[in-house]
């Protein structure tokens, strides 16, 4: 997913062990996460990626303060995904509790750890290409 940026800022993948920034991306109120060599440009996370920051989390609760949470590591995730016109991406944490990317902190490191496995239809080999299982072959 990548909700902060489908529509106004460039995309690309997440790569395990590169570290990012949490950012404002220019022209928008959004924040998300971004290299340092290219800010402008947001970096997309799979559900299930594991993340670990430089500190503890801080992020703004909407109000003046900014929060922290007491974990360093987290894992991308989506909330909400059936209410259109909200931000979906979060970090959910080892308590369970989660923070929307949008209100995280600017300026905060992270570094991806691990992308989830994504499991791909398989291709027939050459060997079962156009055979059929209910056809008996006969051997000999």
């Amino acid at each position: 997913m990548c909700d902060y940026s489908l529509h106004a800022v460039a995309t690309r993948p997440a790569r395990v062990g590169e570290t990012l920034i949490s950012t404002t991306f220019p022209g928008t109120s959004t924040r998300g996460f971004a290299s340092e060599s290219q800010p402008a440009v947001a970096v997309c996370m799979l559900p299930g990626t594991e993340l670990a920051f430089a500190e503890n989390v801080k992020y703004d609760n909407r109000w003046i303060w900014t929060k922290a949470v007491n974990f360093r590591v987290g894992k991308f995730g989506v909330v909400d995904p059936d209410l259109p016109h909200r931000h979906h991406d979060a970090i959910e944490f080892p308590d369970g509790s989660r923070v929307l990317v949008t209100l995280l902190c600017e300026g905060q490191r992270v570094t991806v750890l691990q992308l989830p496995v994504v499991h791909q239809a398989a291709e027939p080999t050459h060997a079962t290409a156009g055979t059929n299982a209910s056809t008996p072959v006969s051997i000999g």
